[in-house]
C-alpha cells in the first residue's frame, strides 16, 4: 500500500517521471494513512522526515523503516529543473531500495 499524511492528488510531475521508466501511476489516487489504521503490516516505510514524525502507530509486529528524502514537490526553478528534482528523488529511492532491501528482509 502507499499512503501519505496529507493526501491531495497524485502529482502530475511524479506521473510524468515514473512514465519515463515505463511505470504508469496515472490511475493511482492519493490515500491517507488513516485508511489503513487497524490493518496489519510487516513493514511501515516512510520516505520523508515529516511522514516519519506524523505516521501513526500500526498494531502488530510491523518493522518501521525511515529513509529520508527531499520532497520534490518543493522544488523551484523552471519546469525542467523541477522535473530533474523529481527524477533525482525517484532515482535515489530506487537505488536505496535496490541496495538495502535485501538487508531489511533478513
Amino acid at each position: 500500500e502507499s499512503a501519505g499524511t496529507a493526501p491531495s492528488i497524485v502529482n502530475p510531475k511524479a506521473i510524468q517521471v515514473m512514465a519515463e521508466l515505463g511505470i504508469d501511476i496515472s490511475q493511482h489516487r492519493s490515500k491517507s494513512v488513516n485508511e489503513f489504521i487497524g490493518q496489519p503490516f510487516d513493514y511501515i516505510m516512510t520516505v520523508c522526515g515529516y511522514a516519519d514524525q506524523q505516521c501513526p502507530t500500526f498494531p502488530g509486529k510491523a518493522t518501521r523503516i525511515h529513509w529520508g528524502f527531499e520532497d520534490p514537490y518543493h522544488a523551484t526553478g523552471d519546469l525542467e529543473q523541477i522535473l530533474n528534482k523529481f527524477r533525482e528523488v525517484r532515482d535515489a529511492i530506487r537505488a536505496k531500495f535496490q541496495a538495502e532491501w535485501r538487508e531489511v528482509l533478513k
